[in-house]
């Protein structure tokens, strides 16, 4: 009886600490994982990443994984009837605690829209978008062979998506997930097109395009709705995209976008933007400054 008295103190102080660390905050977000696109052509998409990008495929059954590097990749699922025309079909954060950040998300009232298996779990943000968040990988042994050696950028550094009610996607990202402001900007001064919030423990961010309209075309809501690729210096993206069978003005036409950064654009056959930028900005960029620190091509998660 004594030692079950024991026992049961234990567990007892045991759940206390687990509901005292749960108040105290969330488990780390590091940095995001994946980005998840629609296809409406499985061997198209195939040509796009794994050809032009240079992405290796990885796996079989369920999505089709691109391997950007040991802790990021690109997923391409098929095309649903009746989908929206912007073809994200989700987002992916890593942590280095899924259960106890599945627990966290429970503790303030966010349903598991995908239940928490083999390393993941989904909620919807209050836009109703798909983001997931994964069990962080073990960092990859020395002398292991490189990933997707023809690619010409091996990070994800940011994901954009249009936002049409700034307050309420903040209570989520910001109040929720503990995101922090990185820059703001627009495509002309005084305006507000852009908010850029980094994930709480590393550089990755997520983008949100504000002032979406109903008039947006296939090709504008693929480029709202976009991944970014991070890479040192924009002119070996290039000569990537070269080699790789990449032809016509997207592959070479680089412009310095508003935040002060060298960009390239190049778009997926579903019209998904894939976003080429080089990890410092050459320039001071418009409207705001930067409020933490650039990525880098390996990052310490």
């Amino acid at each position: 009886m004594k030692a079950f008295r024991v026992l049961s103190l234990c567990l007892f102080v045991a759940g206390l600490w687990a509901e005292k660390g749960l108040a105290q905050g969330r488990p780390a977000i590091t940095g995001l994982a994946f980005v998840r696109v629609y296809s409406a052509d499985a061997a198209a998409s195939q040509k796009f990443y794994g050809g032009v990008l240079g992405y290796d495929r990885s796996g079989s059954g369920g999505p089709s994984r691109y391997e950007v590097n040991e802790a990021q990749w690109v997923e391409v699922v098929p095309l649903p009837s009746g989908t929206p025309k912007a073809r994200v079909a989700g987002i992916g954060f890593t942590t280095r605690d899924i259960a106890a950040l599945a627990r966290y998300m429970q503790s303030k009232g966010v349903p598991l829209v995908e239940p928490l298996r083999a390393g993941r779990f989904g909620v919807h943000d209050p836009e109703g978008r798909l983001v997931e968040f994964v069990q962080q990988r073990p960092a990859r042994a020395k002398g292991a062979a490189p990933i997707s050696p023809r690619a010409g950028a091996h990070r994800i550094i940011h994901t954009g998506f249009t936002v049409k009610d700034r307050a309420a996607e903040d209570t989520f990202y910001k109040d929720l997930l503990g995101f922090k402001p990185y820059w703001y900007g627009g495509r002309k001064e005084g305006e507000l097109d852009y908010v850029s919030l980094q994930v709480p423990d590393g550089t990755d961010w997520v983008e949100y395009m504000l002032n979406p309209t109903p008039e947006m075309d296939a090709h504008q809501l693929g480029s709202a709705n976009h991944m970014s690729l991070g890479v040192a210096h924009i002119d070996d993206a290039i000569a990537a995209l070269k080699k790789n069978g990449c032809v016509g003005n997207d592959c070479t036409n680089t412009h310095i976008g508003r935040n002060g950064t060298m960009q390239l654009n190049v778009f997926d056959p579903d019209l998904t933007r894939a976003e080429y930028m080089e990890f410092d900005p050459r320039q001071t960029p418009c409207c705001s400054p930067f409020t933490g620190p650039h990525p880098t091509e390996q990052e310490s998660r």
